[in-house]
């Protein structure tokens, strides 16, 4: 695929992932789709680390007076949840942790149990009312929805369970030497780093 319609499918779905709410994923086919290329394969995508530069690009263009506070609140959120769910090694990934979520952005947090169903069974003896499931039979994926004191609207939260032995790979930098994910620590170091 030439750089041109990369670059033209990751503005697209830039601009989905902002003023839609959508996932990378959905966001770069649903682009690609509106660009003609039927389909959007895998290889004609652009990489994540593309489309979060189109992300950011385009925050700075137009959000860049609402979304910093955004991005705090959610992050506050998160941090909430994660001191909460701390026996599970609570980390926190997506825009959330990237530092490109906007107040529609879901907060995506992967959690890391001994037992799978640990996690289930501690959202059901606390009372919470989530949903469980997920595409891949594999995952677990256990959703719920907070309200964050300083936003308007509904958050939804996505826990992702995971193995503990899962927590190792997951630390991984991507091409650019930059985390996927942080523990609490880490994320209460960035909410000092983004004070006002």
């Amino acid at each position: 695929m030439s750089s041109d319609l990369s670059e033209e499918i990751a503005a697209a779905a830039a601009r989905l992932v902002v003023d839609e709410g959508l996932e990378y994923p959905s966001a770069k086919r649903k682009a690609a789709r509106d660009l003609g290329r039927r389909g959007g394969r895998q290889g004609e995508l652009p990489s994540n680390e593309q489309v979060e530069d189109a992300v950011r690009e385009y925050i700075a263009i137009f959000c860049a007076d609402t979304q910093p506070d955004e991005l705090r609140a959610l992050r506050q959120l998160a941090l909430r949840w994660m001191e909460r769910l701390a026996p599970f090694r609570p980390h926190l990934g997506g825009a959330v942790w990237r530092g490109t979520a906007t107040r529609l952005s879901n907060i995506v947090i992967d959690l890391y149990c001994d037992d799978p169903k640990s996690a289930e069974i501690a959202f059901l003896n606390e009372g919470l009312d989530f949903d469980s499931g997920s595409d891949d039979p594999d995952t677990v994926i256990l959703s719920t929805v907070d309200r964050s004191r300083d936003l308007s609207e509904p958050v939804t939260l996505h826990f992702v369970v995971h193995d503990h032995d899962d927590l190792r790979g997951a630390l991984r930098p991507d091409s650019r030497g930059q985390s996927w994910r942080g523990d609490a620590q880490a994320l209460r170091q960035r909410l000092q780093e983004d004070r006002p």
